[in-house]
């Protein structure tokens, strides 16, 4: 027999009288935004323990060292459980669900992360697949402000280059076809402050004023995905604003969870967070801020639903029969990370100490260094390879990765960074890095993990082998 939560979303709401009562899908009445926070009074529940956490993440492969957490995160028992309860009910009943239920778990889970990112109004969250949805959301409306004349042909797009590839797509989508142009600023990496990366910034606006052009829109990652680096988002949109950028758009997938999120301190015009890779979610859900949502009437879902028209948030719940299940487990999440000292921060210190102290290990045990300063990762960090492997091409480290994958159980990326520089280029004992790996740290691994990695590389060197010769089936 199948037993059903007693969670209070569940309860059911009238029948809506007409399409535009239809409540589905988070449609925002008047006493809904007297809704109580789920953050302000988490519910008490007993302190997690090491063995509650194994038993959390029991689900995973054993005998793996999965240390890339942030390629596709990772979903505790407790919260699958809960998105399960969902999904039967929904299997059950979908008309009930429909009509009395999802209306009413969507805006719970909207509402816990507007308190969450210290969001002002419930109507600028939205929630959407992840964030190469959300930037179709907003880079649609910008290729519409080139296309239409409002920008002029000269005018550009700027972003770093290391931004995350379909982004970056996106961005060739919508931009180039409407007339725009883009600029890429080269991140430097290794990077040794945020300062050289402000100045790197601003020479890239420059570029964007070429032929009496303006810098319309700027793309900027919180937390780049390779090489990981986490950004002075601050400051770079302060400079945006000295310089008169019309919007700006942060790409904070890897940050809710990761790093502290307070979008009025950000205060960007557009901000998204993946939900599913360090926040626990199940695949896939993020949310999108959007600053003073009530004025951006030219913004929509690109699946255009019968909720067009009616705002964001109520177009991007509604996009066809699909599973929603994923946007409604954000109070189960609470509960979860609620159990640990300190919530969610004490969860980001800890991960972002654990993989601090790792990387060291790993860049000290080959003689190599971290790609950034402490201060400027999260819970992931760059670690340079020894030269010895002779890292040499994408390809190079795409074998090692599999490699490493096949013969020894360990998941984690690897990084190609070419030679630029020699004045700045890393060295070890033996020549130049060109190769890193890019490590996580989740509350489910342990030291053992990394030194896995470690020892893995170690007899690689010990064998004579570059990733050329490597055997990857």
């Amino acid at each position: 027999m199948i037993t059903l939560s007693n969670n209070p979303t569940l309860n059911p709401v009238p029948m809506p009288q007409d399409d535009d009562e239809d409540p589905r899908n988070g449609a925002v009445e008047a006493n809904d935004h007297a809704h109580q926070s789920p953050l302000k009074k988490p519910r008490l529940t007993r302190p997690i323990s090491e063995p509650d956490i194994l038993q959390e993440f029991s689900h995973h492969q054993q005998g793996f060292a999965r240390i890339n957490n942030g390629s596709f995160g990772s979903c505790p028992r407790s919260v699958l459980s809960a998105q399960n309860t969902w999904h039967l009910r929904f299997l059950q009943q979908p008309d009930e669900f429909f009509f009395n239920s999802l209306r009413k778990g969507i805006l719970e889970s909207r509402a816990a992360v507007k308190a969450l990112i210290n969001a002002d109004d419930v109507d600028d969250v939205s929630l959407v697949d992840n964030a190469t949805t959300a930037a179709a959301i907003v880079l649609q409306q910008v290729g519409r402000q080139f296309a239409d004349g409002s920008f002029r042909k000269n005018d550009a797009v700027i972003m770093f280059h290391c931004a995350f590839p379909a982004v970056k797509k996106s961005i060739g989508a919508y931009i180039g076809p409407a007339g725009g142009s883009v600029v890429e600023v080269r991140l430097p990496f290794p990077v040794r402050s945020n300062e050289e990366i402000i100045a790197e910034f601003k020479k890239g606006l420059e570029r964007g004023k070429i032929n009496g052009g303006r810098v319309r829109f700027a793309m900027i990652d919180h937390i780049t995905s390779m090489p990981s680096v986490v950004l002075p988002v601050r400051e770079l949109i302060r400079v945006c604003r000295e310089e008169g950028v019309d919007q700006v758009f942060v790409d904070g997938a890897h940050s809710i969870g990761s790093v502290p999120v307070d979008v009025k301190e950000i205060d960007a015009d557009f901000y998204v967070s993946n939900l599913y890779k360090w926040f626990f979610a199940p695949p896939a859900v993020a949310f999108l801020h959007c600053k003073n949502s009530k004025g951006l009437v030219d913004l929509h879902h690109p699946v255009v639903s019968q909720e067009y028209g009616k705002g964001l948030a109520l177009e991007s719940s509604w996009v066809g029969n699909r599973d929603y299940t994923p946007q409604l487990v954000v109070p189960s999440i609470l509960e979860f990370v609620n159990r640990f000292e300190g919530g969610i921060k004490g969860i980001m210190k800890r991960n972002h100490d654990g993989v601090v102290k790792m990387g060291t290990m790993l860049a000290e045990s080959w003689g190599t260094m971290l790609g950034s300063p402490p201060e400027m990762c999260a819970s992931m960090i760059m670690v340079g390879l020894p030269s010895r492997l002779c890292v040499t091409s994408d390809d190079d480290a795409m074998s090692l990765r599999t490699h490493l994958r096949v013969y020894h159980r360990i998941e984690v990326p690897t990084y190609y960074q070419a030679l630029r520089n020699e004045d700045r280029d890393p060295k070890d004992k033996d020549g130049f890095i060109t190769g890193y790996v890019r490590i996580s740290r989740q509350i489910y691994n342990t030291d053992e993990d990394y030194h896995r990695l470690k020892n893995a590389i170690n007899q690689i060197l010990e064998d004579g082998k570059i990733c050329s010769m490597l055997p990857v089936e």
